[in-house]
């Protein structure tokens, strides 16, 4: 499962993707910048895909129905990967819930409790420490 949400910091909004494996609930692919073109979750699609170690066999790859996530450039990168595409109905939350708790738990344990950050290195140094 595949989603992304926004924090703010000194610098303006930063944006950060997660790519989640649901049998081992366990996040596989994330990745911050300053923009939310398909560049953002694509990233974190490529992380999870290498943390995959080529095992890609019988995939389903979910997410909201976000222009990032059904744009050519991240769909050709599913189908060239051998990994199924699946996209929720619009405006439902409760079908990419487990991406959304990700990032509640994201949003509570980290960018909450630590408070705003100067620039969109020290997010990035944050949330790989979290990630980990």
């Amino acid at each position: 499962m595949a989603d992304f949400t926004y924090c703010a910091t000194w610098a303006g909004t930063v944006y950060t993707a997660f790519v989640v494996d649901v049998f081992s609930r366990r996040i596989v692919g994330w990745r911050t910048a300053s923009s939310m073109t398909t560049d953002l979750p694509l990233d974190a699609l490529e992380m999870a895909i290498w943390a995959r170690n080529d095992r890609l066999g019988n995939l389903v790859h979910h997410s909201d129905r976000g222009s990032q996530y059904t744009s050519i450039r991240y769909t050709g990168r599913l189908i060239e990967a051998g990994v199924e595409c699946s996209v929720g109905t619009t405006g439902d939350s409760y079908d990419n819930t487990l991406a959304e708790s990700i990032i509640g738990l994201y949003k509570t344990e980290l960018v909450r409790r630590k408070g705003l950050w100067k620039t969109i290195d020290d997010l990035e140094i944050s949330t790989l420490e979290w990630v980990d």
